[in-house]
């Protein structure tokens, strides 16, 4: 496997592979990891889609990406997904399948349209003072010494970082700053994550700096991800003769391991409460999920508080028996063991009175009922207690939607403080109360919060144990390689396989591992699209810094006459034009 870049490659059809028609693969879980190897086997690897099966626990595919109604509670979505246009796994998977919206168009051309027509961006990024604009005005507001502190750990090793936690890199000024605000919202960073994560981040997103503020460098489905993402590939792997086993729960993985070698023999499962297997030879393929962000997740409802699940935790579990076998399967407790530090809770609002909407209106600008963009992407509370954010995506966000209804998804970051108008934690609180706390923050006069809470909305809580589990302080071989060395017919794949070429808790990292799990295993003579290289862009680079600043140009040191000088000498040079054009030293006047 290798990796490449431009379009000689991402055109190109790959050979069937020697030795394709002799195997079968087997999947442990249905998620959209799970789902884009077996695309990718029978796209590139020209494996006959009856000769995968897959074993997923729950009773429908998606995994994370989800996206539901239930019959009493309403509609649930447990988080949402940001994307942005260089994913180039995720995209490469889906210019591939076929769209259910548009006949003959793929996935892909359907989001590129829509995305095209309608594109994204905030006019209200964060509110306070119970709905009206927090006044972040697009800027960071980061002090010189935070600015040093971004730059120092963007410059620094892996090695120097690893399983160091944020609040070890920077200090109070950063954490201040309108930067860590819309960060930490944006991605569900905490204080005690990685600071190696958040390294790649900036890496990986540098490119997307001046979009922070108002979400315009971002771009959403049609609908909530599992219709719009997840059933369209489901349905084309079904088309393809692959084969799903729901309701089966994989409890663990045997190995051949030799210094040399290593080979899955087994898979064995529990479906009806019968415990069954199948034995696995050199040319059967195995592809396991490791972790689960969305394990043992609680639903609540309107009048009932979603559940902490603190109990057995079969993905984790399953990955325990694994990495007990050889130290090259990871250490799973280093993301799985922290529930205080990992969860988070979430909740789906659905409006079923005409007044809640205005007031959705009065804060994104923008008509809710309009079919396009109506927030942009989260709205934040600043001076909340929770640390609530809020957004509300194209509607309808399902199609089975009433048109007079809005879904509205929002999460907190602090599940464990008392609120603002509910003086409960939302982690005790019901989808009344929960719905009580944000038409608070919302501006609704405190005398019909009550009212509309109990009969204009219906909302359902979701606790999550382990959401963020992957952002805690590691260092290298706490996850396995997605191939690990001297396996020959097994890979690990998910957010908990270890890939240095890109960050985690997104859709691409999803399709990313997969893709190099099956370029490996089947040896398929096409590269791996790279990360798009933004990071080492020197215009990139330059416009970042610029932002980072709020636009102020660097003061050069020493007496006018010389920085005068300084800047004439540079405006001679490519290097003087760069940094004019970013707007990090001043322009000078055209000569007369």
């Amino acid at each position: 496997m290798y990796y490449s870049s431009g379009n000689y490659e991402s055109f190109a059809r790959p050979r069937k592979p020697e030795g394709v028609d002799n195997k079968t693969a087997w999947f442990v879980g249905a998620g959209l990891a799970s789902l884009a190897v077996a695309a990718f086997l029978i796209r590139d690897g020209q494996m006959p889609g009856a000769k995968i099966t897959v074993l997923e626990r729950l009773t429908l595919p998606g995994g994370a990406l989800d996206g539901i109604k239930e019959p009493e509670k309403g509609f649930v979505v447990r988080g949402g997904r940001e994307m942005e246009n260089h994913f180039e796994c995720l995209w490469d998977l889906f210019r591939s399948i076929p769209s259910i919206e548009i006949q003959g168009a793929s996935v892909l051309d359907e989001f590129y349209w829509l995305n095209k027509d309608d594109p994204n961006y905030s006019l209200q990024r964060a509110t306070a003072n119970r709905g009206r604009d927090a006044h972040t005005d697009g800027m960071f507001s980061l002090s010189a010494k935070a600015q040093k502190e971004i730059m120092k750990i963007f410059l620094a090793t892996r090695e120097e970082i690893e399983d160091k936690r944020i609040d070890e890199v920077f200090g109070d000024e950063f954490f201040a700053s309108n930067f860590w605000l819309y960060w930490r919202t944006m991605f569900a960073f905490e204080e005690w994550h990685s600071a190696l994560e958040m390294k790649l981040y900036l890496h990986r997103f540098i490119h997307h700096v001046g979009g922070l503020p108002d979400f315009s460098t971002l771009k959403f489905t049609k609908y909530n991800q599992y219709e719009s993402l997840v059933l369209p590939l489901y349905r084309w792997l079904l088309d393809q003769g692959v084969v799903f086993h729901f309701s089966t729960e994989v409890t663990d993985v045997d190995f051949d391991i030799t210094p040399e070698r290593k080979q899955a023999t087994r898979i064995r499962w529990v479906r009806g409460g019968t415990e069954g297997g199948v034995d696995l030879g050199r040319d059967d393929l195995v592809f396991i999920t490791i972790g689960s962000l969305t394990e043992n997740s609680d639903n609540g409802d309107h009048h009932t508080p979603a559940k902490l699940n603190e109990g057995p935790a079969p993905a984790w579990d399953l990955w325990r028996h694994i990495a007990a076998k050889d130290p090259s399967f990871g250490h799973p407790d280093v993301f799985g063991a922290h529930i205080p530090q990992t969860k988070w809770e979430s909740a789906t609002i659905t409006t079923l009175d005409p007044r809640i909407p205005r007031y959705i209106q009065n804060i994104c600008k923008r008509d809710p009922f309009s079919g396009k963009v109506v927030t942009g992407g989260i709205v934040t509370v600043k001076d909340s207690r929770w640390l609530m954010s809020w957004t509300v995506n194209r509607q309808p966000h399902f199609k089975q939607q009433p048109p007079d209804q809005i879904v509205v998804w929002l999460y907190s970051l602090f599940v464990d403080k008392p609120g603002d108008y509910v003086s409960k934690p939302m982690q005790d609180c019901a989808g009344e109360e929960v719905t009580q706390e944000w038409l608070y923050h919302l501006g609704v006069p405190l005398g019909e919060i009550g009212e509309l809470a109990a009969t204009g909305a219906k909302c359902v809580p979701v606790m999550m144990p382990y959401v963020t589990s992957f952002f805690m302080p590691r260092k290298a071989g706490d996850r396995p390689d997605v191939v690990p060395a001297g396996s020959v017919n097994f890979a690990f794949i998910g957010q908990f396989a270890e890939t240095t070429r890109d960050c985690i808790f997104t859709t691409e990292y999803s399709v990313r591992t997969p893709m190099e799990a099956v370029y490996q295993l089947l040896g398929i003579e096409r590269g791996v699209p790279e990360v798009f290289n933004s990071t080492y862009d020197i215009r990139t680079l330059l416009a970042a810094t610029s932002r980072l600043r709020d636009g102020a140009e660097f003061h050069l040191p020493g007496p006018a006459a010389l920085r005068k000088w300084l800047i004439a000498k540079l405006d001679e040079t490519e290097i003087g034009e760069l940094l004019t054009d970013s707007g990090l030293v001043p322009e000078r006047p055209a000569s007369r």
